[in-house]
C-alpha cells in the first residue's frame, strides 16, 4: 500500500528526496522530452531515451538524421520554439557555443516558446561564460537550466554508459539527473553553472594531449619494425597505460571498436577536438596561465583541420604521422 502512495505523489515533491531516487525514472519516463542536435553523440542519446520509454520530440538541421529517430518512434519538429511549446524537459547536443546561444535566444529559439517550469539540458562542450549566460537567462524564464556536457565517446553513447559533468543549482541538478540516467552511466555534479564546462574542457585538454602521444610513439615503434598490438599491449600494462591506447588506440587493427577500424568515421571529430582545445586555450590567456602542451595540440589539430582530417576522428592523427616522413640526413 505505502508502494502506492509514493508513486502517486507529484513528481514536484519528489525531486528533492535522494532515498526515493529509483522512483526518479518512473516520473521521467511520463515526460515529453524535446533533443535538438543528432549529430554522432546526439543520435544515440535520443535513441536511449526511445528505449527507456520516453516520447521524444527531434531536431536537426540534418532531415535524414531525423528521418533515423522518427523511424524509431520519435516525432519531429520544425523549430527550437515548437519543442519548447511542446516538451517541459529540453536536451540540446550541439556544435558550438555560436549554436547554443541560437538554438535558445535565436527567432524562434527555445526562450521564445519556453513554459513555466522546464527543465533545460545542454550537453554541448562550450566555453563556461556562455553556459552561465544562457542558465541565467533560464532563471529569468521560471525554469532550471544544467550544463551537462559528456564523456565516453560514440560507444559511450550508443551504450548509455556516458559521464555527464553536470554544472548547475542543487535543485537544477536533481531534476535534471533521472533524465541523464538513461543516457550515462556516471553523473557528476561538478558545481554551479558553467563548472560542468570546465570539467569538460580539462578533461579535453587531457584526451587531446594524451592521443597526440599515443599517436607519435605508436607511428615511431611501428615505422621501427614493432608490431602494433603486441606495441600496444606493452603501453596497456605498463606506465603509458591510458584511454587512448587501451580503448581508442589509433593505429588500425589494434582495437577493432576504435574509429581508426572504420577509416576514422563515426567518432569526434578533429575539427571538434581543435574547437574543444581552442576553449581551452581561450580559458588559459583569461587567467593568466601556462598552457605549453594544449597549445601545441591546439596547433597540431589545426593543422589537421586545414589538410582535410577536420570530420575524421581525432585518433586520425596516427594517420597523418604515418603519411609524414622527414627528410633524412646523409
Amino acid at each position: 500500500m505505502m508502494r502506492h502512495v509514493t508513486v502517486l505523489v507529484p513528481s514536484s515533491s519528489l525531486y528533492g528526496a535522494r532515498p526515493f531516487s529509483r522512483f526518479f525514472a518512473t516520473v521521467a519516463e511520463k515526460q515529453k522530452i524535446g533533443f535538438i542536435g543528432l549529430g554522432n553523440m546526439g543520435a544515440h542519446q535520443a535513441s536511449n531515451l526511445l528505449k527507456n520509454g520516453h516520447d521524444v520530440i527531434v531536431l536537426d538541421v540534418n532531415q535524414s538524421s531525423i528521418d533515423k529517430l522518427v523511424s524509431k518512434g520519435a516525432t519531429s519538429a520544425k523549430t527550437p520554439k515548437e519543442i519548447a511549446e511542446k516538451a517541459k524537459v529540453i536536451i540540446t547536443m550541439l556544435p558550438a557555443s555560436q549554436h547554443v546561444r541560437e538554438v535558445y535566444c535565436g527567432k524562434d529559439g527555445i526562450f521564445s516558446g519556453i513554459q513555466e517550469g522546464s527543465v533545460l539540458m545542454d550537453s554541448s562542450t562550450i566555453d563556461p561564460a556562455t553556459a552561465r549566460q544562457i542558465s541565467q537567462l533560464a532563471s529569468e524564464k521560471k525554469s532550471t537550466m544544467v550544463d551537462c556536457p559528456v564523456s565516453g565517446g560514440t560507444g559511450g553513447a550508443e551504450a548509455g554508459t556516458l559521464t555527464f559533468m553536470v554544472g548547475g543549482t542543487t535543485e537544477a541538478y536533481e531534476k535534471a539527473k533521472p533524465y541523464l540516467a538513461h543516457m550515462g552511466k556516471n553523473i557528476v555534479h561538478c558545481g554551479d553553472a558553467g563548472t560542468g564546462q570546465v570539467a569538460k574542457i580539462c578533461n579535453n585538454l587531457v584526451l587531446g594531449i594524451s592521443m597526440l602521444g599515443v599517436s607519435e610513439a605508436m607511428n615511431l615503434g611501428v615505422k621501427n619494425g614493432m608490431d602494433p598490438k603486441k606495441l600496444a599491449s606493452i603501453f596497456n600494462t605498463s606506465t603509458a597505460r591510458c584511454w587512448s591506447s587501451e580503448i581508442y588506440n589509433p593505429c588500425p587493427g589494434v582495437v577493432e571498436t576504435a574509429p581508426a577500424g572504420r577509416g576514422y568515421t563515426g567518432g569526434f571529430g578533429s575539427a571538434l577536438m581543435m574547437k574543444d582545445l581552442g576553449l581551452a586555450v581561450e580559458a588559459a590567456k583569461a587567467g593568466g596561465e601556462a598552457l605549453p602542451m594544449g597549445s601545441l595540440a591546439h596547433q597540431m589539430y589545426q593543422l589537421l583541420t586545414v589538410h582535410g582530417y577536420g570530420g575524421r576522428d581525432f585518433s586520425v592523427a596516427y594517420e597523418y604521422l604515418q603519411k609524414s616522413t622527414l627528410t633524412k640526413k646523409e
